[in-house]
């Protein structure tokens, strides 16, 4: 199994300034343009709530063992809501393409080289997902609700097994990079001085995800074991579901497995 935790992270090479705002410039137009319903006309298809949710839901429950650990749960939490969630990021990402020329000298290069891969990791689930929406209805053009059988049907249709796994590998960066750019030394001064300037300047948006996830990863011992987890579970789930295992979401049995009632863990057949 391809594990990108932490090495890939690390061994990236820097980007200068230009290149870092032609960079984020493109990934912000690309964002808005998925999401455009004007321009994607998918994005008005019935089957794109239901899919989000159940997404959502389904990530939520592969996170519950981290939510019986008090270190690791802040973090599991920013990562559900902030960075891989259920949740509209067009605010926080027009920030981060406008931040790029007007605070580029105050926030650290691996921060804003972590944010321009949050916004391509928001660009490339939702493509995604307007492509599993359009499966969904070619599949179950009568059906109104999800389940595991009809998500794997939907996905092993829309295919891309290479994209998928950069979809996972983004999921790492963000989240390792994030983790580990949000510890640096001065970076909780530098929030705190900026929170005024960056409401008043309209990057009210950034800011408060930026504290929120200073907060949440401010509590972790691991960033790398914990991001570690997330990325087996993700990667096996995504081998499984290509390959047709009939449980492709239960646990690992080494990786944050729920607690209590949940499903039993995964075994090969």
């Amino acid at each position: 199994m391809k594990i990108v935790t932490p090495d890939f992270a690390h061994g990236r090479r820097r980007l200068d300034k230009r290149a870092l705002s032609v960079l984020l410039a493109r990934r912000l137009a690309w964002h808005q343009a998925v999401h455009d319903p004007e321009r994607d006309p998918r994005n008005d298809g019935r089957w794109l709530p239901e899919l989000r949710r159940w997404q959502a839901a389904r990530l939520a429950a592969s996170f519950q063992g981290f939510m019986q650990d008090p270190k690791r749960k802040p973090a599991a939490e920013f990562f559900l809501t902030d960075l891989y969630g259920d949740r509209d990021f067009s605010r926080r990402d027009s920030d981060i393409a406008r931040v790029a020329g007007k605070m580029q000298r105050l926030l650290p290069q691996t921060l804003l080289e972590t944010l321009a891969d949050a916004i391509e990791l928001g660009a490339l689930s939702h493509a995604f997902d307007l492509r599993m929406a359009e499966a969904l209805e070619r599949l179950a053009p009568r059906r109104k609700t999800m389940d595991d059988d009809l998500y794997g049907r939907a996905y092993r249709e829309v295919g891309l097994p290479r994209l998928r796994a950069h979809q996972i590998d983004l999921i790492v960066v963000a989240g390792y990079g994030l983790g580990h750019a949000l510890r640096t030394r001065g970076v909780s001064t530098l929030l705190s001085v900026l929170r005024g300037p960056a409401r008043a300047a309209g990057f009210g948006e950034l800011q408060s995800f930026l504290e929120r996830g200073f907060g949440a990863y401010a509590k972790l011992d691991d960033v790398s074991g914990f991001i570690a987890d997330i990325e087996r579970s993700e990667r096996e789930v995504a081998r499984r579901l290509f390959a047709s295992h009939p449980e492709p979401f239960a646990p690992l049995p080494d990786a944050h497995p729920p607690s209590g009632a949940a499903r039993k863990p995964i075994r090969d057949r």
